[in-house]
C-alpha cells in the first residue's frame, strides 16, 4: 500500500483519483491508499469520498509533525512507499502568516522523515531496497526570472522569495540530507502551477470561474503580466506515478506543462470559455468584470520549467495542452457545484474577504 500525505487536498486528492483510474486502465488491481491529511481549511474529505467509501482508501487525521501519530500509521499500516503532498502553499496567506508554513513545510517534513527513516531502517531486507519516500516541490523555490531567462532546470540555484517558497526550500534541503547523510531511497518532483479539478477556490483558475459565475469582480494582481508554467494535475499525477516507478534515488525531476501563459491572458481565456458555456444573463463578456488590484509583496514575475530530464530519463509527457486543459476545468467547475459547496465555509469566506479588501 502506499502512505499518502496531504491527500485530501488538491493535488493529493487528484492523486488518489489517478492511481486507482489507472490501475483500472491498465486491468491490474490497484494498491490500497492510506490517505494522513490534517484537513486544515484546504483538506476536504468530500474530495476522496468515493474511494474512502468502496475502502481503497484509508483517511487518517493526523499532523504530519505529530511523531506518534506518523510512527503509529507506519507501523500499522506498512507502507511500500510514502508519497509527500501535504503542505501550506498559499503565497498570500504565507506573507500574511508565516508561522503554519514553516510548521508543516518545514517541521513537520522533518518529523516525516525521521520516522520514515526508522521505519525503513527496520524493514527486512526485500522490502528495504524497494521502499521509496517521494517528497513533492514546487519551481517557486527557484526564485523568480526575467523575460529572457532560460527555464528552471535541476540544477538552478535555490532563490526562494517568499515566506511559503523558503519553506519548501527548507523541505527540499532536508530531504536532500537525508537520502546523502542516511541513505533514505528519496525522490523529489518539483512542479509548476497546477490546476484542474478540487482546486481550492482561493488560487487564481477556480477563483475566477467562481467569482465569475457569480458577477463579482475578477482580481488580478499588479498589471497582470505575471508569467507561470501551467500544468493540469493530472499530468502532474502521472508524472510522480512514472518517477516513483522509474526515478533514479536522490535525484530532482522538474515536472512542468510547457504552458507559459500571463496571468492577464489566463484570466481572459477563463471568461472567453465561460461566454460560451455559461453566458451571462444580459449578455455582457465576463471580461468586463476583471479589476486589477494592488500587487502581492514579492511577487515573482515569470516562473518557467526545462522537463527535459524527466522526458529524457522518465518518458513522461504532459499530455494536455492548457487550451484542453482549461476547457475540461472550467466544465468541471460547472457541474460540480455540489464539492464547491462543501468547500465555501466562513473561514474560506473571511480570509478572501481579508486578502482583497486590502487590495482595491
Amino acid at each position: 500500500m502506499l502512505l499518502i500525505t496531504g491527500g485530501a487536498g488538491f493535488i493529493g486528492g487528484n492523486f488518489v483519483h489517478h492511481w486507482f483510474e489507472r490501475a483500472s486502465s491498465q486491468g491490474a488491481v490497484p494498491e490500497p491508499i492510506v490517505v494522513l491529511d490534517k484537513l486544515t481549511y484546504a483538506g476536504n474529505p468530500y474530495t476522496i469520498s468515493e474511494h474512502l467509501n468502496t475502502g481503497r482508501a484509508t483517511l487518517i487525521q493526523a499532523d504530519i509533525a505529530d511523531r506518534d501519530a506518523v510512527r503509529d500509521v507506519l507501523t500499522t499500516h506498512r507502507p511500500r512507499a510514502v508519497i509527500h503532498f501535504a503542505a501550506e502553499s498559499h503565497v498570500d496567506r504565507s506573507i500574511l502568516g508565516p508561522g503554519e508554513f514553516i510548521h508543516t513545510n518545514m517541521v513537520g517534513t522533518f518529523s516525516l522523515l525521521e520516522e520514515a527513516r526508522t521505519y525503513w531502517s527496520e524493514l527486512p531486507e526485500g522490502e528495504k531496497a524497494a521502499f521509496r519516500f517521494h517528497h513533492i516541490s514546487t519551481d517557486e523555490v527557484f526564485g523568480s526570472l526575467e523575460d529572457s531567462d532560460p527555464p528552471f532546470s535541476e540544477t538552478t540555484p535555490y532563490a526562494p522569495n517568499s515566506p511559503y517558497s523558503a519553506s519548501k526550500a527548507g523541505s527540499d534541503h532536508l530531504v536532500r540530507a537525508y537520502f546523502h547523510t542516511y541513505g533514505l531511497p528519496v525522490l523529489t518532483t518539483n512542479c509548476s502551477n497546477n490546476y484542474g479539478p478540487y482546486h481550492f477556490p482561493e488560487k487564481l483558475i477556480p477563483l475566477m470561474i467562481l467569482n465569475a459565475l457569480e458577477d463579482k469582480p475578477l482580481p488580478v494582481y499588479g498589471d497582470g503580466l505575471n508569467i507561470r508554467d501551467w500544468l493540469y494535475v493530472r499530468d502532474h499525477c502521472e508524472a510522480i506515478c512514472q518517477v516513483l516507478e522509474k526515478g533514479r534515488l536522490g535525484e530532482t525531476y522538474n515536472v512542468g506543462g510547457i504552458n507559459e501563459i500571463r496571468n492577464i491572458d489566463v484570466v481572459t481565456t477563463i471568461c472567453r470559455k465561460l461566454d460560451t458555456l455559461r453566458p451571462r444573463a444580459d449578455g455582457t463578456p465576463y471580461e468586463s468584470l476583471i479589476t486589477y488590484v494592488k500587487d502581492r509583496p514579492g511577487h515573482d514575475r515569470r516562473y518557467a520549467i526545462d522537463p527535459s530530464k524527466i522526458q529524457r530519463e522518465i518518458g513522461w509527457q504532459p499530455a494536455e495542452s492548457f487550451e484542453s486543459g482549461i476547457d475540461k476545468t472550467v466544465r468541471w467547475f460547472l457541474d460540480n457545484t455540489a464539492w464547491i459547496d462543501t468547500v465555501r465555509s466562513g473561514a474560506y469566506r473571511d480570509w478572501l474577504d481579508q486578502n482583497y479588501a486590502e487590495r482595491t
